[in-house]
């Protein structure tokens, strides 16, 4: 395989809900944006991008506290955001069948969303490979580093303001570039 995908997921979150693992009444983690970047897996270029919104469901109005997070406000979300099946099923034709790279498990977070909506069919049963594990065998401390700030974090430059899934995907792909290059093996060329 030439290419592969790093992507981010962003979704519905409240003050503390983190730290309660979504499980305060009527607190799902649903996707509002998916954004994700090719990877040349020989040169660790990006070739292409993707990013888009997608309306929750059983939390229809963000929260102030997402709206803070992400800079995706509910005017936004109701002008750009599309239903989950036309959000995903256009990630699914962007990934085109190549491997998968996330930080954390957001494969595990859409095939919920999926789950929970009565969708399970539009997010076909692939896992992606999780990058925190990469990045701690290649000697990472990744206590409290979001993915947005990862190419920062590791020496690289930022990628953007944080909580954006595109621009977390890039601060991804510039970090693995940027350990890469010194010496790190490459993750998307092993898996």
């Amino acid at each position: 395989m030439t290419e592969a995908i790093v992507f981010d997921t962003e979704f519905t979150a409240w003050q503390g809900s983190m730290e309660r693992r979504w499980s305060g009444p009527g607190e799902y983690r649903e996707i509002v944006q998916i954004g994700a970047v090719s990877i040349d897996v020989a040169t660790l270029r990006e070739t292409a991008a993707f990013s888009i919104l997608i309306k929750p469901v059983h939390n229809p109005i963000l929260s102030d506290y997402l709206v803070a997070l992400t800079r995706i406000t509910n005017e936004r979300l109701a002008a750009e955001g599309k239903d989950f099946v036309t959000g995903v099923s256009r990630f699914v034709e962007f990934v085109a069948g190549r491997r998968l790279y996330c930080y954390g498990r957001d494969d595990k977070v859409i095939a919920a969303n999926a789950k929970l909506l009565g969708e399970r069919t539009v997010w076909p049963r692939v896992a992606a490979f999780d990058l925190k594990d990469w990045l701690l065998a290649v000697g990472i401390p990744l206590a409290g580093v979001h993915s947005g700030a990862l190419a920062q974090h590791v020496g690289g430059v930022s990628q953007g303001i944080g909580h954006d899934a595109l621009v977390d995907s890039r601060s991804l792909a510039a970090a693995i570039r940027y350990l890469v290059e010194r010496g790190a093996p490459n993750p998307l060329a092993d898996s």
